[in-house]
C-alpha cells in the first residue's frame, strides 16, 4: 500500500488514496484498477439497485460474459473482482463533499473520510421532477436521507417511498426508531434484492404498499401526511410525520458536489482527456457526463481510464503504464 504523510488531521484516519461514490459499472471497474495498483481505495455506493445496472433484469452483450445475466449480478462480479484486489465497498449515501480541501473530504450518513483523490461515478437516475409539497416541507419532515435524519422521527410513523436497496436498507435503519413505516413501492413488485426484499416484508414494523404511486406530501409547516394512489380504486392518505423519498429519473446526480464544479445545459460535467473535471484529482465518468452510449460496457471504460488518471496524478506521472495483464 501507499505510505501516506498527512500533516493538520489530528486523531482523524488516515486518508485513502482513492474514494470512488458510486458503484455500478464504471465505479466497480475503476476500483479494480486503482486496487490492483496497490492504491487504497474506497468505494461508496447507495445499494446494488441504486443504479441503471443493477434493475436491469437481463443482460447478454456484456464483453466475456455469456448471458443473460441480471444487472445485479455482474455488478457483484465486479465488485467482487475489486474487492480480491483490496478496494473496500461502503453501503451508504453521500451527503456532501469539499473538494477544495487538502485532503479531500466526503461526507456519507455515517461519518466522514478524507481522500488523495476522488472519482466520480454516480450515474443519471436523478428526479427532474418533484411532487407537490416535496419541495415546501424538505427539512420538515421530507429527507432523503434515513441514516442521516432517522433519529429525528423516534416514535413516529413515517414513509419511505422507492423500491431499490437503497430504499429497502433506509427502511430497516428506519425500524430502529420509528413506530411504523409504510413503503411506499411505485411498481407492481420489488426491485430489490431478494433477501433484503423479504426481511422488509416480514418485519413486523413495515407496512408494504405495492403499485401505489406518491401524488402528494401534505403539511403546513410539517409533514402531516401523504396522498398515495393506488393503480385501481381512489387515492388514500397515509398519515405520516416523515416522507424519505427515493424516486429515481434520469438525471446526472450532483446534488451532493454542492455546486463546486460547473455542469452543462443537460446537468452533467465536463472533463478532460484524462476524465478529470476542472479540480486536479477529482475525476468524472459514465452517465455524468452525457458524452456517449449508455451502455454497461463504455461506463466500465471510462473507469479504467479514470483509475489510471488518478495514479498517474498521485504518482505525478505523466504517462500511463502499459498493463495488458
Amino acid at each position: 500500500m501507499v505510505s501516506l504523510q498527512l500533516g493538520g488531521l489530528g486523531n482523524q484516519p488516515e486518508a485513502y488514496d482513492v474514494i470512488i461514490i458510486g458503484g455500478g459499472p464504471a465505479g466497480a471497474s475503476a476500483a479494480i484498477y486503482t486496487a490492483r495498483a496497490d492504491l487504497r481505495t474506497l468505494v461508496i455506493d447507495k445499494g446494488m439497485t441504486a443504479g441503471a445496472l443493477g434493475l436491469t433484469e437481463k443482460i447478454s452483450n456484456y464483453p466475456g460474459v455469456p448471458g443473460p445475466i441480471s444487472g445485479a449480478e455482474l455488478t457483484e462480479i465486479m465488485r467482487q473482482q475489486a474487492t480480491s484486489f483490496g478496494a473496500e465497498f461502503l453501503t451508504d449515501k453521500v451527503v456532501g463533499v469539499d473538494l477544495q480541501s487538502s485532503p479531500k473530504l466526503v461526507m456519507a450518513g455515517t461519518g466522514s473520510f478524507h481522500t488523495r483523490a476522488l472519482i466520480l461515478a454516480t450515474g443519471s437516475m436523478g428526479r427532474t421532477n418533484i411532487v407537490p409539497g416535496e419541495e415546501a416541507l424538505l427539512g420538515r419532515g421530507v429527507s432523503y436521507c434515513a441514516t442521516c435524519d432517522g433519529a429525528f422521527f423516534r416514535d413516529q410513523q413515517v414513509a419511505v417511498i422507492g423500491n431499490t436497496d437503497e430504499a429497502l436498507e433506509e427502511t430497516l435503519f428506519l425500524t430502529k426508531f420509528v413506530e411504523s413505516v409504510d413503503l411506499i413501492v411505485p411498481t407492481p413488485t420489488l426491485k430489490a434484492r431478494p433477501g433484503l426484499a423479504a426481511e422488509v416484508t416480514e418485519h413486523s414494523t413495515v407496512r408494504v404498499h405495492l403499485g401505489m404511486r406518491l401524488k402528494e406530501i401534505l403539511g403546513n409547516g410539517h409533514v402531516d401526511g401523504v396522498r398515495v394512489q393506488p393503480r385501481i380504486g381512489d387515492d388514500a392518505v397515509l398519515p405520516v410525520k416523515g416522507a424519505f423519498v427515493y424516486l429515481q429519473g434520469a438525471k446526472p446526480i450532483t446534488d451532493y458536489l454542492g455546486g463546486q464544479l460547473a455542469t452543462n445545459d443537460e446537468g452533467c460535467l465536463t472533463v478532460d482527456r484524462d476524465l478529470q473535471t476542472a479540480i486536479p484529482g477529482v475525476f468524472a465518468v459514465g452517465d455524468l457526463l452525457c458524452s456517449h452510449m449508455k451502455q454497461a460496457v463504455i461506463a466500465a471504460a471510462d473507469g479504467v481510464i479514470a483509475a489510471t488518471g488518478v495514479e498517474r496524478y498521485l504518482r505525478g506521472r505523466k504517462e500511463a503504464r502499459v498493463d495488458w495483464g
